[in-house]
């Protein structure tokens, strides 16, 4: 993992900001979602992707039922190899 040098303190409600220099590199505009995840004793935000249930194919993702489908998969479902 590389280090950026940036140390930030989280305020009283437990938040914290995030640089605009890494927000820029990493490409994570106002309002964009991000994914938490535990790696042992370390904590990682990814940009957040939606993304098929089945394949996790992030193309032409679509709302099915609740949740996220890629028209391939959603084609499967119906009875649609194609």
């Amino acid at each position: 993992m590389k280090s950026t040098g940036v140390v930030r303190q989280l305020d009283t409600l437990g938040r914290i900001v995030l640089p605009i220099e890494l927000r820029r590199t990493m490409d994570i505009g106002v309002k964009d979602m991000l994914e938490i995840f535990v790696e042992g004793d370390e904590i990682v935000l990814k940009k957040y992707h939606p993304s098929c249930i089945f394949c996790a194919d992030a193309q032409d993702v679509v709302p099915y039922k609740g949740k996220l489908i890629c028209q391939k998969c959603l084609n499967e479902l119906r009875g649609n190899p194609d």
